[in-house]
């Protein structure tokens, strides 16, 4: 199987203002029961004041978990919810980190 979603090309019309390829992320079991197992190395429970969000990271703002992508997370990247069956869509915040609000 191939996975487009891995390598991203830029267009031919590309400028020296686009911004630079995703970096990825190889992603490890974390022992989240609530989703099937093979869906688990995509989500996380959230930790609380002290955890931070890597770059490939976004809170669902309806349960608390924490969603992981292979890929870095960049705002209008749409994103699913497993647990609670949401449907998000990141966006910047106010202090530049990411968040994701709810489409569904």
């Amino acid at each position: 199987m191939n996975d487009d979603l891995d390598t991203v090309t830029a267009p031919a019309t590309a400028t020296a203002t686009d911004e630079p390829p995703r970096r990825t992320y190889e992603l490890e079991e974390t022992g989240f029961r609530e989703v099937p197992k093979r869906w688990r190395r995509f989500y996380r429970i959230w930790q609380g004041e002290g955890d931070t969000l890597a770059p490939n990271e976004v809170i669902c703002p309806v349960c608390k978990v924490v969603i992981r992508s292979r890929r870095e997370l960049r705002p209008g990247d749409r994103v699913y919810c497993m647990p609670c069956m949401s449907r998000l869509v990141v966006v910047r915040n106010a202090d530049g980190g990411l968040e994701a609000e709810v489409v569904y």
